[in-house]
């Protein structure tokens, strides 16, 4: 408790330091420190929202506990139920300023580039990728973030073979980095006469989007072709040659994008993925212990690499890192995740605990 209450008078004293930079007529003579200022201060406001919640409840605690020592039975009867209230509170708001006080991840403010892939399980697969992918739109239209479709490779149900798209808004990344992984799918496939529970995988891979700052890419590492694009049955094939597919040489990495009828905006896209890609790879290389990250996230798409399960007959959805069960299955899915992903970064958080300090630190 001591503990927590340090750590808030330290976010406390950081705040009035970044109100009083901002407050100074130089800073604005310096391009982008006001923003960047600005950043900073916004970062540490839920966690001094949560921190007058959680003194206000200390002092409570004390008081109720001061109130044991009187001779009414009544009075210490209140003060046993105003302290197991108080316990609980405090348990709680410790939870949330663990994920708040963990260290923040440089990428935390950056948009982010989903690939949602069909793992194992065909059809279905590619029809719960399709699922999942209207579940992350849902959610980010709830935080008024932009969705914006990079690339789409469709099946002739109406499912996806693989999806590519951006995310932006405000610390996109950070509410979505631990989405990475294979997500497991129990249900009846429309196409089973006998009602048997069939069991498919979708993977998903998160990345911060990249920009022109973070990666250097020269022009003669690149190999770039056009191409006509074509969409599945046949359909949506353009006339004219505006597909794009970008070959990183070094790396070896393709991205090929289509969506768009300019071979311009489909190749700005494309160089999107790419830069995005590259970013992970150089953090992989710079961070031993994520040497393998990206291959990571996915996983060979096999159902045994599961970390969330989606049980359609029970109305379930099981995250196994967080050990979280949720029987609102369709609330989920129409984009209601915030409890499914508090209850994620919460596990994480209590792992790293004892590494958190407060943000809106430098560097």
């Amino acid at each position: 408790m001591a503990d927590f209450l340090e750590r808030i008078a330290e976010a406390e004293a950081r705040s009035r330091d970044l109100e009083i930079q901002l407050s100074d007529p130089d800073v604005g003579k310096e391009p982008g420190t006001i923003e960047k200022l600005g950043r900073r201060l916004g970062s540490l406001r839920p966690l001094l929202e949560i921190g007058v919640r959680y003194r206000t409840a200390v002092g409570e605690l004390a008081d109720a506990k001061a109130m044991l020592e009187d001779e009414d039975p009544e009075m210490q009867e209140l003060a046993r139920s105003e302290i197991e209230r108080l316990d609980e509170e405090l348990l709680g708001l410790e939870t949330e300023l663990r994920v708040l006080l963990t260290p923040r991840d440089p990428n935390d403010e950056k948009n982010a580039i989903f690939e949602i892939r069909a793992g194992t399980g065909g059809d279905e697969a590619a029809l719960f990728a399709a699922d999942l992918f209207r579940m992350y739109t849902r959610y980010a239209e709830s935080m008024n973030w932009k969705i914006d479709t990079m690339s789409v490779s469709e099946t002739d149900g109406g499912g996806f073979k693989e999806i590519i798209a951006s995310i932006s808004g405000s610390d996109v990344f950070s509410r979505f980095k631990y989405e990475k992984g294979v997500h497991r799918v129990q249900r009846v496939p429309t196409t089973e006469s006998q009602g048997r529970i069939h069991t498919s995988t979708v993977t998903v891979a998160v990345m911060p989007e990249a920009e022109d700052v973070d990666v250097d890419i020269k022009s003669e590492d690149l190999r770039i072709d056009v191409m006509r694009a074509g969409g599945p049955g046949g359909q949506s094939v353009n006339t004219t040659d505006s597909a794009v597919r970008i070959t990183h040489l070094p790396s070896g990495l393709i991205v090929q994008c289509q969506d768009e009828k300019s071979q311009h905006k489909n190749k700005a896209k494309a160089m999107t993925v790419l830069r995005s890609r590259l970013l992970a790879l150089e953090e992989d290389r710079a961070n031993a212990a994520r040497a393998t990250e990206r291959r990571s996230q996915v996983g060979t798409g096999e159902r045994s690499e599961k970390i969330r399960t989606y049980n359609f007959p029970q109305s379930r959805v099981t995250d196994h890192r967080a050990g979280v069960t949720l029987h609102k299955l369709d609330q989920v899915l129409a984009g209601e995740m915030d409890e499914l992903l508090n209850a994620v970064h919460a596990q994480i958080a209590a792992a790293k605990e004892g590494e958190f300090e407060a943000p809106g630190q430098d560097g």
